[in-house]
C-alpha cells in the first residue's frame, strides 16, 4: 500500500516538474537577433557614403556626373552644356561587411581606390541601435608629372566613420565625421580638414525617396577656408539599380577634393545639377 501511494505522488507531481523544466528551457533560450533591413538603397547618398555593404559577390557599378553651375553663363542651358566632372567606379564585396572599389574622376584625372567595413549593424530588437561603418580611400593625381615636384605631392587620402539609423520604414538618417589630407597644398591652407558630415532619406513611396545631404568643414585655412556641401534630390530605386537626382554645390565629387576646394555658396545660388546611378550584381 505504501508504495502505491509513492507511485500515486509521483504520477501526480511529474508533469509539473516536467513542464517546469520546458518554460525554464523556453525562457532561457533567446531568439536569434537579426539586423535590420538597410537603411539605404545604395552605398551613395549624393555628396557622401552610407553604412551600406551589401551581401558577399556583389558588385556596384557607380557613375556620378555633374554639370556647370546653374547661373554660370548666359548660353550654357542652366549648366547642362557647361564642362562637367565624371566620376565611375566599381565596388567589389569579397564579404558581407567588406567591400574594396576603384573609381576615375575626370577633373584632375584623379584615380582612386577605397573600402568599407561595417564595424556595427542594426538590429531589430535594439540590441544594436545603429550601424556603424569605416570608409577610406588614397587618391592619385593621374595628371602630367610638370604639375607636382615629386611623386608623393599625387596622394591625397580621406578617412570617415558613418553612423546611421534607419528610424522607421520610411525614415533614415545618418552622421559622418570624416579627416582628409593632402600632401600638396596652397601656403594658405592646412595639409589636414576635419569636416561632419549628415545625411537622411524619406520614403515617399515604396520605390521613392527625397535625400538630403550637408557637410560643415570644421578645419579653418588661412585664406579660402571651405564652404559646406548642401545638397538636395530625389531617389528612385528598384531591387537592382538606384537613380539619384540633386542639387548640389559640390563639383569635386571626390570626398577630399569636394571639402578642401569648395568655394561655392548654395545659398547664394552657386548650385549645380548632378545625378549618380548604380548597378548591382549578384556572382
Amino acid at each position: 500500500m505504501k508504495n502505491i501511494k509513492i507511485l500515486f505522488w509521483v504520477f501526480v507531481f511529474l508533469p509539473v516538474f516536467a513542464f517546469a523544466q520546458e518554460d525554464e528551457v523556453t525562457t532561457t533560450e533567446k531568439p536569434k537577433d537579426k539586423p535590420e533591413r538597410a537603411a539605404y538603397e545604395s552605398s551613395q547618398i549624393i555628396d557622401n557614403n552610407t553604412n551600406v555593404t551589401f551581401v558577399k559577390g556583389t558588385l556596384e557599378v557607380i557613375m556620378q556626373h555633374r554639370f556647370g553651375l546653374v547661373d554660370g553663363g548666359t548660353n550654357d542651358l542652366l549648366g547642362l552644356w557647361a564642362p562637367t566632372n565624371i566620376r565611375i567606379g566599381l565596388a567589389y564585396s569579397f564579404t558581407d561587411n567588406i567591400t574594396l572599389g576603384a573609381a576615375t574622376t575626370k577633373d584632375s584625372r584623379m584615380q582612386d581606390f577605397s573600402a568599407k567595413v561595417a564595424l556595427l549593424k542594426q538590429t531589430r530588437s535594439g540590441s544594436i541601435p545603429v550601424n556603424v561603418s569605416y570608409y577610406g580611400n588614397i587618391a592619385v593625381d593621374a595628371r602630367t608629372k610638370d604639375n607636382f615636384r615629386n611623386v608623393q605631392d599625387r596622394y591625397s587620402y580621406f578617412n570617415q566613420l558613418i553612423i546611421s539609423r534607419r528610424v522607421n520604414a520610411n525614415l533614415s538618417l545618418q552622421v559622418a565625421p570624416s579627416a582628409a589630407h593632402y600632401n600638396l597644398v596652397l601656403p594658405t591652407q592646412e595639409n589636414d580638414l576635419i569636416a561632419v558630415s549628415a545625411g537622411g532619406r524619406y520614403k515617399i513611396s515604396p520605390q521613392t525617396a527625397v535625400l538630403f545631404d550637408y557637410t560643415q568643414p570644421i578645419t579653418e585655412f588661412e585664406q579660402g577656408t571651405p564652404k559646406p556641401g548642401v545638397s538636395l534630390g530625389v531617389e528612385f530605386a528598384t531591387s537592382a539599380h538606384a537613380f539619384q537626382l540633386y542639387f548640389t554645390n559640390y563639383k569635386g565629387i571626390l570626398n577630399q577634393r569636394s571639402q578642401f576646394s569648395n568655394q561655392n555658396d548654395f545659398f547664394k545660388g552657386d548650385f549645380m545639377l548632378g545625378f549618380t546611378i548604380t548597378r548591382r550584381y549578384n556572382f
